[in-house]
């Protein structure tokens, strides 16, 4: 057999082991159901007004060329870039910031450059892949704490050798609960930790972020913030010391060797941030929402609703779950299911994002079917 065979016979034994184990994925397109499923918070994506101004300030540039034309280091710097980072840090309470080109990136960079051989990286035991791929890239020790739990992660910080640093999501994404902060914090503190806080569910969700709203942004070694998500543009940002920035440009590897991002992704970015400021009222719409979906929901008391938009519905079982997705999508409403390897076998769950352009009628239609079917 050929090199090419035998690595297509491969490449074709592990697709069809996801298929007889119900995991296999592929790519689907939702544009005429209800979205109760994207991180489109606050609307921010679709959003008509803010897209005039875009194309309104793209006018005022006509010099400006399409792409970046090659990495940050070489020809893809610019002045417009340098200031957007210095009002991203101003506008969450830093001291400087670095783009990326995504949040993946951005983890992948910071958790790959940062620990060395001797120094340990613990982390919440539900963090996002591209923590733990970036720690995986490093030098570092890997540990890793039980979710949100103070003595399990005091467990490790006793055990940690070297640098120590601690990450977490303020939001998470799967079960959309929130990190104490504050209480992390002052174990990292006791400890002589450092913690690191992904803030990509949370920003413009709680406005700018959970580290503000626990007053925290000068404690905290490093903030990551992700455009993706509730300011509905594409990019991240590392926000902290002006030595971390530096540090970063010279080490980060998947930010030395990345293209930078465009210019047009660079406008956008700073108008969002903008209009997510000129639209203090965002967040405060979306808490209606988040209240009327718990509202609607009390009644079933084994159900525990969260207060950000993620709200995660456990049903056990991949056959269970998926057909609970189907049947919504029935319904004209597109909520995905989650299963493993995404989440742990036996927490399969409905995974319900709440958005300031869900209307109340939809709100409820999607909760009269959560009750009938958890009832059952």
């Amino acid at each position: 057999m050929s090199t090419k065979l035998f690595a297509e016979a491969f490449l074709i034994e592990r697709l069809e082991e996801r298929k007889q184990n119900g995991l296999f994925r592929k790519l689907s397109q939702t544009k005429d159901l209800v979205d109760f499923s994207s991180n489109d918070y606050l609307g921010l994506a679709r959003c008509k007004e803010l897209g005039q101004q875009l194309q309104k300030a793209v006018n005022l540039y006509p010099d400006a060329i399409l792409g970046s034309t090659g990495s940050r280091l070489l020809s893809g710097n610019s002045e417009f870039a340098e200031k957007l980072e210095q009002d991203i840090a101003a506008f969450h309470g830093m001291e400087a910031a670095l783009l990326f080109n995504s949040g993946y990136s951005a983890n992948l960079a910071l958790f790959s450059s940062l620990a060395r051989r001797g120094d340990t990286i613990i982390m919440d035991e539900m963090i996002h892949a591209s923590v733990i791929d970036g720690s995986r890239m490093g030098l570092g020790k890997r540990l890793k704490f039980k979710h949100n739990n103070l003595e399990s992660l005091e467990e490790k910080l006793k055990v940690a050798t070297g640098i120590c640093y601690v990450a977490v999501e303020s939001l998470y994404s799967m079960d959309g609960d929130q990190a104490p902060l504050s209480a992390i914090q002052y174990l990292c503190s006791t400890y002589n930790a450092l913690l690191i806080v992904d803030e990509a569910h949370a920003f413009g969700a709680f406005g700018k972020g959970l580290v503000a709203q626990n007053g925290l942004s000068n404690q905290i070694f490093a903030t990551l913030f992700t455009f993706g998500k509730a300011l509905g543009a594409h990019g991240a940002a590392v926000t902290g010391s002006l030595l971390l920035r530096n540090y970063l440009i010279n080490f980060a590897r998947p930010f030395i060797y990345s293209t930078a991002m465009p210019f047009a992704q660079l406008l956008h970015i700073r108008l969002a941030y903008k209009y997510l400021q000129d639209h203090e009222e965002l967040p405060l719409l979306l808490k209606k929402k988040i209240r009327l979906f718990q509202e609607q929901l009390s009644p079933i008391t084994h159900i525990q609703t969260m207060e950000g938009p993620v709200q995660s519905i456990l049903i056990p079982g991949q056959t269970a779950v998926r057909k609970a997705s189907l049947e919504l999508e029935a319904l004209n409403i597109k909520v995905y299911p989650i299963v493993s390897p995404t989440v742990a076998p036996g927490t399969e769950r409905l995974r319900i994002c709440l958005h300031t352009y869900n209307t109340d009628q939809e709100i409820e239609q999607l909760c009269q079917f959560l009750q009938h079917t958890l009832h059952i």
